[in-house]
């Protein structure tokens, strides 16, 4: 018999190593924060008293909420066990607008429950070239979270608050740098490399300098690679994932169901997570 229940803290490791099994190359100290996003977002369908399937649909504020994490172990597949989370999961979204990030094999069953698609998000990555001298920006400090928070959720069109403040916590695996009051990027270790985000800049000069420094961090932990998932709306960013060398890999479609969708990021700004947006 399966059963469907909100996940245990020490299961969120687990969760995260399917991530990792299925491609998705996590962050290496991802689960906090995730689970700061909202306790009680992330879902497993349990199976002989362990976790066979995973989703989280968290709730960034009481109107927007975002999917992610909708995995299931191979051996369980074809039995129905992943549908019934995907709606015992959506239920804990209420009335709120959802967002999600879709590979293109499961587009179509987004649909069928209601997603439509509005844009699409690229993943940049590999050893970047033809970066600024490095500009020995500083590290957040508690004072600078809020703006941080006001910054970002301006560039990416809807708050999630608790999410954010979880995220740019420094911590031996992630760190957060500001260039005045009005760029900021995070930068963490993830099984393979590293991924930025998020980015947000006002300008070409200032999105290259963000990632130069977000480079030196993670030459100092011994990773070359860095990944950079950008919305298409997001011309400038991409532009710059060209000029320095990137390449692009897999694409999503994000999608939203619900009463509103948030105006498509623009100019120089680069996604925190897939999973949580």
């Amino acid at each position: 018999m399966t059963l469907c229940r909100v996940i245990r803290p020490e299961e969120m490791p687990v969760v995260l190593g399917w991530a990792a099994a299925e491609g998705w190359n996590p962050g290496v100290e991802d689960a906090n924060a995730f689970l700061a996003a909202d306790p009680g977002g992330v879902f497993v369908a349990e199976e002989d008293g362990a976790p066979v399937a995973a989703i989280s649909v968290v709730n960034h504020s009481t109107d927007f909420a975002f999917l992610g994490l909708y995995l299931c172990l191979p051996e369980y597949r074809g039995r129905g066990i992943g549908l019934a989370l995907w709606t015992y999961a959506l239920a804990h979204a209420g009335s709120r607008t959802v967002g999600l990030d879709g590979v293109p094999a499961q587009q179509k069953n987004y649909r069928s429950s209601g997603f439509e698609p509005a844009g699409q998000t690229v993943r940049w990555q590999g050893v970047p070239r033809g970066l600024p001298t490095p500009p020995d920006l500083p590290l957040a400090l508690p004072q600078d979270l809020d703006g941080m928070v006001a910054l970002e959720n301006a560039a990416s069109g809807w708050a999630k608050p608790k999410f954010l403040n979880a995220w740019f916590q420094q911590c031996q695996t992630r760190a957060t740098f500001v260039d005045g009051t009005s760029g900021i990027v995070t930068v963490r270790l993830c099984q393979v490399g590293v991924k930025i985000g998020p980015l947000v800049a006002q300008n070409s000069d200032q999105a290259r300098r963000l990632i130069a420094q977000a480079v030196v961090w993670a030459k100092a932990h011994a990773a070359e690679q860095i990944v950079l998932d950008v919305p298409q709306s997001a011309t400038g960013m991409t532009e710059i994932c060209r000029q320095i060398g990137l390449e692009p890999g897999f694409e999503t479609a994000r999608m939203y169901r619900g009463p509103e969708s948030p105006e498509a990021p623009k100019g120089f700004y680069a996604v925190a997570s897939l999973e949580l947006g």
